[in-house]
C-alpha cells in the first residue's frame, strides 16, 4: 500500500483525496497504528501546506470517531464493540462482510455466524472485541430487511420433496420446496421460488414455486430466467396495457398552436436497421445570416404519460428498457414506444426540442428549449447515412454532410477538452427463429454513429447547463437530474499505471487534464496491439461508474461540467424526469423537492445496474451456446485476467472469454502473484501474464452457469465434444453447493412432528446426498 501511495504527486492532493486514501489505509490495516510522520511519508507529503491539510483530515477522522490516538500517541482505526447495522456482502468463496452504515471499516462475519443471512440483507451485527483474522469480527443477530426473497433456479424433484437449485451466484443455499408447493413443476424445469420461512436450525430455507418458466435450455425460458434472476419484468400488467390503449394518438390543432411548428424544416432520424422506437430526430437548415440551425427533437413522452398514473408508476418501477441478445424488453408498452411516441417517417409528432444556432466553426451562438411539433422526412439507418458521408448520393445529402461536418468539429473539440475515448469492440449475434446464435460479429461504430452521438451530447450538456448555471442570490440552485461521473480513484489509477508500465506505457497523473489527455493518447497507441483489449478493459475498471444524482459534480469521462440525460425518454425514466423538470422551470414554476428526486435518481441508477447485469448475462449465455458447437476446437487467445482460481482468456477471433481452471494447469504447482498480475510455476518458473498469447481448446461449455472452460492446446486432457455429454460432465465437475455456509445450532432432539419437522428431516437427507456427490 505504501509503495502505491508514494507514486502520487503532492500537488494532486486535495482534502477529499487525502480523506479517501487515509480511510482506505486504516480500513485495510485496522490492527496497525501510525504516527503523523508515518502518514505523511505514506502519502509522500513534505511541504508545510500539504502537512497542514493532512493534519486537518486526521483531526476530522478523529472527531468523527473513525480513528483514535492510542497511548503511544499514534493513530489507529476505532475498533468498536456493541451493535451496528449494515448490508451483508456474501462473496463467492463463502466469506461474508458487513459494511456498517456511516463507516468505511468492514466487519468480517465468520460463516458460522451468518445465521441465515443472505447477500444484500440489511442486518444487525454484534461486534467482537478481539480478532483472529486481523479484521474486526462480528455476528449477525437480526435480519432487519431481506434484499430479496425470490430466486430463479432449476427444479430437482424427488419422490417426497423437491429443491430449487438457485442460479444466483451469491445464493449458496438450495431452497426446499414441499411437493404441494411445486405448481406442477418437474425436474429440469426453470422456475421462480419465494422463500416463505427459514427455521433457525434448518440448513436450507423453505419456499414455494410462484412461477414455472419452462424447460431448461429453451430460449424463451432462459431469457425469462435471466430477467427474473435480476428481478426485471418481461410483460406488462393488464391495467397498464389498458391505460395505454385508451391514449389518443391524434394531435389537435389546439395543441399544435401551443408549440413551435417545425414541420417545414428538413428532419430525419438515424437508427439501427432493426430499430422500431425512434425517440430522437435531427433537423437542419441554413439561416439567412449564413449560420446553421440544428434541432435535436426528442419524443414528448411526458405529454402522454401523466405523473402518478399506472403507466408512469410502471415505467418508474422498470427504470429503463432492457436489451437482451434476441429482444428488447421496453420500458413503455408497444403502443407508446413503437407507435404514438416513435418519430416515424411522414407522421406528425409531438416533441421536446433543443434548437441551436451554430456557425461554421460549430460554435453555439444561440439556443432554445421548448415543445415542438415535427414531421420526419426520412428514416435513415446508420449504413445509409454512412454511405452518404463516404461520398455516395442519397436523400438530403447536403443536410447529412453539413451535420457531419459540424459534428466532427464538436467531437474533436470534446476530446481536446478532456473527453476520454473508450471505444471497445461490441459483440453481436445473428440468431435464428429459435434464438440459436449462428454467427458472431463486431458492431462497428462509424461517422454516422458519431454524427448522432455528438448532437445528442450537445443537447444533454446544454440542457443541464441551462438549469445548473442559473444563479439566484436569494434561492439555492433548482433541483435537477444530472448524469454524473466522478473523477477516477487515484489508488486504482496508480495500480493501473504500474500494470501498463510492464508493457512500456504510462499516463501522466499530475492533474485531471493530464490524466484524460495521456489516457486518450494511450488508447490511440493501443489500437491494433495484442494488449489493446486487456488494457482498455482495465482502464475502464479504474474509472468510477456514472450514476444519476441531483448533486452535480460534472461528468469526468466526457469532460463536461454539466450533463444530463434528455434524449431518450422512451427507454430511460430519468429522461422523462428531466423533461418534466425542464418544462416546469421554463414555465416559471418553483424548484421541485430535492429529496424526492434524489430518491428517484438512486432508484433509476439501481435499475440501470440490474439491466446492465441482465444484458451481460444474456450475452454470456449466447456466447457459451455458440461455442458449445465448437468443443475440442483450437483457437488463438490472449490472457485477459489472472486470478488464484485460473486464467481468463479472450479468443482473438471473436473476443469471447473463458477460463483455464487452475485444476487443469497440472504440469506444475502455480502461485498467484497478485502484484504483477501473473501465475508462476513453483518448479518450472513458467509464467502466465496478462496480455500473453496462448493456444487453447474449448473444453467445456456449461450453459447453466454461463461458463466456458478452456484447456491449453498442448494439454493431453480428454475433451468431450458431444454437447449433451459435456453438460453431464460439467455438472459432475461442478456440483452445486448445498447449505455450505452455516451449520444449524445443536438443540434438543425433535420428534420430527409438527411444523417443519418433516421438511427438516428431508433437508438433512438431501444434504447428506449432496456430500456423497461431492465425494464422488
Amino acid at each position: 500500500m505504501a509503495d502505491d501511495i508514494k507514486t502520487y504527486k503532492a500537488e494532486r492532493y486535495n482534502r477529499r483525496t487525502i480523506t479517501r486514501i487515509l480511510t482506505d489505509v486504516f480500513k485495510d490495516n485496522p490492527m496497525k497504528d501510525y504516527s503523523f510522520e508515518d502518514l505523511a511519508a505514506l502519502l509522500g507529503i513534505e511541504d508545510s501546506g500539504s502537512k497542514e491539510m493532512l493534519q486537518l483530515v486526521v483531526s476530522e477522522l478523529e472527531s468523527s470517531e473513525r480513528i483514535t490516538k492510542n497511548s503511544s500517541g499514534n493513530y489507529q482505526a476505532v475498533i468498536k464493540t456493541g451493535v451496528v447495522i449494515g448490508v451483508l456482502d456474501l462473496l463467492r468463496k463463502g466469506q461474508a462482510f458487513v459494511l456498517p452504515e456511516n463507516s468505511d471499516i468492514e466487519i468480517f462475519i465468520p460463516t458460522e455466524n451468518l445465521h441465515n443471512g443472505l447477500h444484500g440483507d440489511q442486518v444487525e451485527v454484534s461486534l467482537y472485541a478481539g480478532s483472529k483474522h486481523g479484521k474486526q469480527e462480528g455476528e449477525v443477530v437480526r435480519i432487519i430487511k431481506r434484499a430479496r426473497t425470490t430466486f430463479v433456479g432449476t427444479i430437482e424433484k424427488n419422490k417426497n420433496f423437491a429443491f430449487l437449485i438457485a442460479n444466483h451466484k451469491t445464493m449458496p443455499y438450495d431452497i426446499f420446496i414441499p411437493l404441494n408447493k411445486l405448481m406442477k413443476a418437474q425436474s429440469g424445469d426453470k422456475a421462480v421460488a419465494r422463500i416463505t420461512e427459514w427455521p433457525e436450525d434448518a440448513k436450507n430455507p423453505i419456499g414455494e414455486i410462484i412461477e414455472v418458466l419452462g424447460s431448461t435450455g429453451d430460449n424463451e425460458t432462459e431469457m425469462h430466467a435471466i430477467l427474473s434472476e435480476f428481478e426485471l419484468p418481461y410483460n406488462f400488467p393488464k391495467e397498464v396495457l389498458e391505460e395505454a390503449d385508451k391514449l389518443d394518438s391524434g394531435i389537435t390543432s389546439e395543441e399544435i398552436a401551443k408549440r413551435r411548428d417545425m414541420r417545414d424544416v428538413t428532419t430525419f432520424t438515424i437508427d439501427p436497421k432493426d430499430a422500431k422506437d425512434f425517440d430522437d430526430a435531427i433537423s437542419c437548415r441554413k439561416l439567412k445570416n449564413g449560420n446553421w440551425e440544428i434541432g435535436v427533437h426528442i419524443a414528448d413522452v411526458s405529454f402522454y404519460i401523466e405523473e402518478g398514473s399506472k403507466l408512469d408508476e410502471d415505467a418508474l418501477s422498470r427504470g429503463t428498457s432492457v436489451y437482451l441478445v434476441d429482444r428488447v424488453v421496453p420500458m413503455l408498452p408497444e403502443k407508446l414506444c413503437n407507435g404514438i411516441c416513435s418519430l416515424r417517417q411522414d407522421e406528425d409528432k409531438l416533441t421536446f426540442s433543443a434548437v441551436f444556432e451554430l456557425n461554421d466553426k460549430a460554435e453555439v451562438l444561440n439556443q432554445w428549449f421548448g415543445k415542438t411539433v415535427i414531421r420526419s422526412n426520412r428514416r435513415f439507418c446508420y449504413e445509409e447515412a454512412q454511405e452518404i458521408i463516404e461520398g455516395n448520393d442519397g436523400d438530403f445529402k447536403e443536410e447529412i454532410l453539413q451535420c457531419w461536418k459540424l459534428a466532427k468539429i464538436l467531437r474533436d473539440e470534446r476530446f481536446k477538452n478532456g473527453s476520454i475515448s473508450f471505444e471497445r469492440s461490441e459483440i453481436k449475434f445473428d440468431i435464428d427463429e429459435n434464438g440459436k446464435p449462428l454467427r458472431v460479429y463486431f458492431k462497428e461504430s462509424k461517422e454516422a454513429n458519431w454524427l448522432v452521438e455528438e448532437f445528442m451530447l450537445l443537447a444533454n450538456k446544454s440542457v443541464a447547463a441551462f438549469i445548473g448555471k442559473q444563479k439566484d442570490k436569494n434561492h439555492p440552485p433548482k433541483t435537477f437530474v444530472y448524469r454524473i461521473h466522478d473523477e477516477p480513484d487515484l489508488e486504482k489509477l496508480s495500480n493501473f499505471q504500474k500494470f501498463i508500465g510492464k508493457f512500456g506505457y504510462s499516463i501522466n497523473m499530475k492533474s485531471d487534464e493530464m490524466i484524460s489527455r495521456t489516457l486518450n493518447e494511450l488508447l490511440t497507441k493501443l489500437k491494433g496491439q495484442k494488449e489493446q483489449e486487456v488494457i482498455s478493459s482495465l482502464a475502464i475498471r479504474s474509472m468510477a461508474k456514472a450514476i444519476y444524482s441531483t448533486d452535480n459534480i460534472g461528468h469526468y469521462g466526457l469532460g463536461f461540467e454539466f450533463y444530463t440525460h434528455f434524449t431518450s425518454p422512451i427507454r430511460r425514466y430519468p429522461d422523462l424526469m428531466v423533461h418534466r423538470l425542464l418544462f416546469s422551470y421554463l414555465n416559471g414554476e418553483k424548484s421541485a423537492s430535492k429529496s424526492y428526486y434524489e430518491g428517484l435518481c438512486k432508484h433509476c441508477s439501481e435499475r440501470e445496474y440490474l439491466a446492465v447485469q441482465a444484458e451481460r448475462a444474456s450475452d454470456k449465455y449466447k456466447e457459451v451456446e455458440f461455442m458449445r458447437d465448437h468443443l475440442g476446437e483450437q483457437y488463438d487467445a490472449l490472457i485477459s485476467g489472472i486470478t488464484e482460481w485460473g486464467i481468463y482468456c479472450e479468443l482473438e477471433e471473436n473476443k469471447i472469454e473463458g477460463m483455464i481452471p487452475m485444476r487443469d494447469l497440472d504440469d506444475d504447482f502455480y502461485m498467484f502473484d497478485e502484484e504483477n498480475y501473473c501465475l508462476i510455476g513453483h518448479y518450472t518458473k513458467k509464467k502466465y501474464q496478462l496480455g500473453d498469447k496462448l493456444q487453447i481448446k474449448i473444453a467445456r461449455a456449461n450453459l447453466e452457469r454461463k461458463q466456458l472452460d478452456f484447456v491449453l492446446a498442448t494439454s493431453e486432457k480428454h475433451i468431450e465434444t458431444d454437447p449433451d455429454k459435456a453438460d453431464e460432465l460439467a455438472r459432475k465437475k461442478n456440483p452445486r453447493n448445498i447449505a455450505s455456509v452455516a451449520e444449524p445450532k445443536k438443540k434438543k432432539k425433535k420428534s420430527g412432528k409438527g411444523k417443519g419437522g418433516k421438511a427438516l428431516k428431508k433437508m438433512k437427507k438431501h444434504s447428506h446426498k449432496n456430500k456423497q456427490k461431492k465425494a464422488e
